[in-house]
């Protein structure tokens, strides 16, 4: 299946979980680092990570529910992509009411609102596993191992052309 939704030829879902994943796992761990350090500063950057997380987000299921929808009903496709949909709507909104909760006061945050960022992150970090499970179970059982050997010629393909275009090293 390919993506519906692409910038440049490339599918733009992937491209935009990026910022999501990278916004709330920092509030995490800036929760976590405030935790020990008792410095607000932490829990005030925190503060703007999961507003600016919840709504690249929400932002990024848009491609991502086009590139669902015309999945055929009944398929296991359909299915593992309707749990990764709502599975990540559930970790933004338990973001989300973190972040409400944290509207008050930034700085001094309740710890029912770190607790919301820990489980919404736990809730995350289970969807990626068992995103990662997915693809391992196609890139070895459906193209079998065909996705691995292309990644190393990939990979391959870019050291190549590194040292092609460039005098200096990349060491």
């Amino acid at each position: 299946m390919e993506s519906r939704v692409k910038f440049a030829g490339h599918p733009l879902h992937p491209m935009m979980i990026a910022f999501p994943l990278g916004l709330l796992g920092a509030a995490a761990i800036f929760d976590l680092i405030y935790l020990v350090s008792y410095k607000s500063g932490w829990t005030q950057a925190a503060f703007y990570m999961i507003i600016a997380g919840c709504v690249s987000g929400l932002l990024a299921a848009v491609p991502g529910a086009l590139d669902w929808w015309p999945i055929p009903r009944g398929t296991r496709a359909k299915r593992i992509g309707l749990w990764h949909g709502v599975g990540n709507v559930v970790v933004i909104g338990l973001f989300f009411a973190s972040w409400l909760l944290r509207y008050p006061d930034p700085t001094t945050p309740p710890l029912r609102a770190l607790g919301l960022g820990f489980v919404g992150l736990g809730i995350a970090v289970v969807t990626v596993l068992a995103l990662i499970w997915v693809l391992g179970y196609l890139a070895f059982h459906v193209a079998g191992g065909l996705i691995h050997l292309l990644l190393l010629f990939a990979v391959v393909a870019f050291i190549v052309h590194m040292m092609r275009s460039s005098s200096r090293t990349i060491w």
